[in-house]
């Protein structure tokens, strides 16, 4: 008797439509499963790319589960496209410090502070 035991395949993954995708992201991102939310989420952003709401969770997967450079990629990517998105510029900034980068970081939280309406005591 066989009792080998394997992982779920990657089919699980990235079976069903692009908005089941996302609800299965979403869920496992609130269940704080942020590796398995990643994996949901890098397909959907591969095979759709432009949305930024996917990309952004994307980058809020990796970031919670330590892989800064993937998480730095994605937010690059949606500053390039949307200069003004606030949040991802926040996010870019805490991923750059928390790499170590202080300073290129500094410039990305003060903008995303000015766009978000936050001008401290200017």
């Amino acid at each position: 008797m066989d009792t080998t035991y394997s992982t779920p395949s990657n089919a699980y993954y990235t079976h069903g439509t692009p908005a089941e995708r996302w609800e299965r992201a979403q869920l496992f991102f609130d269940a704080r499963d942020y590796t398995a939310a990643a994996r949901v989420l890098g397909e959907l952003v591969e095979e759709v790319p432009e949305p930024t709401g996917p990309r952004l969770l994307l980058a809020r997967a990796y970031y919670h589960s330590a892989q800064l450079r993937r998480a730095e990629a994605q937010l690059r990517t949606i500053v390039e496209r949307d200069p003004v998105e606030h949040y991802a510029r926040l996010m870019l900034g805490r991923t750059l410090e928390r790499q170590g980068r202080t300073e290129e970081a500094q410039s990305h939280v003060r903008i995303a502070s000015a766009l978000a309406g936050d001008f401290g005591d200017v």
